[in-house]
């Protein structure tokens, strides 16, 4: 896979994912969680450079230290599973200090059943997802922002096997916001001016910052 990704590098392809897997037949054929993603670096800095830049912590829980091909990320914790990656999500939590960063990515929504068009797996995993919110919103302290999004549709009641392109989620809270309608987003890059700017940085290139619409006010880095 190292070597595809050098001859796919000419032609600018964002990733290279290789995927391992056991088994003999159809039957007994499953993928491991010994993914790996060999990503494009960005190509320029992200919001993870200008954080990890300025001294600040950014812990990636799951694929995120892959898809950013590991720049602008201080720490990578990996676990099977979306209940096993809750755990390592809320254990960075407890770990992070004022304008750290923890971003974790909950791959399973995808792979195991949005590309399987598994809607009863679909289903009985967000409900299990949904039961354990509780355990990290209570550990949400004065200043603390918690976002929830995705980064593109895979509806299990569609035909095929990809990607579907409904819009995606954007829901955030913390202590102290009074929340607000964010209304239809132009970009993605406005989640990470979002954050950018409850963290006290200056901002970016892309994006436009909706923490004020959330009841936000940026403080100073």
């Amino acid at each position: 896979c190292k070597t595809v990704r050098r001859l796919a590098d000419p032609l600018n392809i964002g990733r290279v994912i290789a995927r391992p897997f056991v088994g003999e037949s159809v039957a007994t054929f499953e993928r491991t969680y010994n993914r790996r993603d060999y990503a494009v670096p960005p190509p320029e800095p992200t919001l993870l450079d200008r954080l990890t830049g300025r001294g600040s912590k950014v812990i990636a829980v799951g694929k995120i230290g892959d898809i950013f091909a590991h720049r602008g990320i201080s720490e990578v914790r990996k676990a099977a599973g979306n209940m096993a990656m809750f755990d390592k999500a809320l254990g960075a939590m407890d770990e992070a200090g004022d304008g750290d960063l923890v971003f974790a990515n909950f791959v399973d929504f995808d792979t195991e059943f949005g590309h399987r068009r598994d809607v009863a797996g679909y289903a009985a995993a967000l409900e299990a997802f949904d039961r354990r919110l509780p355990e990290a919103l209570v550990k949400l302290k004065q200043g603390d922002l918690f976002i929830l999004t995705a980064d593109h549709g895979n509806d299990p009641t569609w035909r095929g096997t990809d990607h579907t392109r409904e819009r995606i989620p954007v829901i955030g809270t913390g202590p102290g916001l009074a929340g607000g309608d964010i209304g239809l987003r132009p970009t993605f890059a406005d989640i990470g001016e979002t954050v950018a700017e409850h963290l006290g940085l200056a901002p970016g290139r892309h994006g436009t910052s909706f923490y004020a619409a959330m009841g936000g006010h940026a403080r100073t880095a």
